[in-house]
């Protein structure tokens, strides 16, 4: 337990970062008309994905 409060200001802006790329990719999804596979797949890869899932829909799914 005396590590995590070292840890904490570390992580804190860790878990920033995670949650304001997948409230992005989330929002990105829900406006875009069509997306490169079913958008209930890419609502789970941006969720489950954690950091990774949604740089993937933003690079990957979107259909331009």
């Amino acid at each position: 337990m005396d590590n995590l409060g070292e840890l904490l200001p570390l992580l804190i802006p860790l878990i920033i970062v995670q949650i304001v790329l997948i409230v992005i990719a989330l929002r990105d999804l829900i406006r875009r008309e069509r997306t490169k596979g079913p958008k209930w797949a890419w609502v789970l890869v941006i969720v489950l994905g954690q950091t990774i899932g949604p740089i993937v829909y933003l690079l990957l799914g979107r259909e331009e």
